[in-house]
């Protein structure tokens, strides 16, 4: 009989950490690999889900998460590239969403049961 090694961890954290661990989970298993500052754009997506891009852009230039909001613009299309954000919308009012696949939970009190085997 195989023996099975468990790791019970417990661990009280931000909101935001929280969101990025669930962004990076995803990431990792799905092989898809995420710069600092595109984790930080996936972070304030998350939280502001629906935002057009434009607005987008702003708020991640003015907390020094890119310099410009062209190069927030560059970031939103390499991430939508990687299928991790959708955008929609008409041209002059497009929207981004986080993508339905990475199943980030924002509301309430997060608590996260994830399990994993590895044979």
């Amino acid at each position: 009989m195989t023996k099975v090694s468990k790791v019970d961890k417990k661990v009280r954290s931000t909101r935001d950490k929280v969101i990025k661990y669930q962004i990076l989970t995803y990431c990792f298993f799905k092989n898809i690999k995420v710069s600092t500052t595109e984790l930080e754009l996936l972070t304030e997506l998350s939280k502001n889900n629906g935002i057009e891009v434009n607005e987008l852009c702003q708020q991640l230039s003015v907390k020094s998460v890119y310099r410009t909001k062209q190069s927030a613009r560059n970031a939103i299309t390499k991430a939508e590239k990687k299928t991790l954000i959708i955008k929609n919308g008409d041209a002059r009012k497009k929207r981004v969403y986080i993508s339905e696949d990475l199943n980030i939970q924002i509301d309430g009190i997060i608590f996260l049961d994830i399990k994993v085997l590895g044979e």
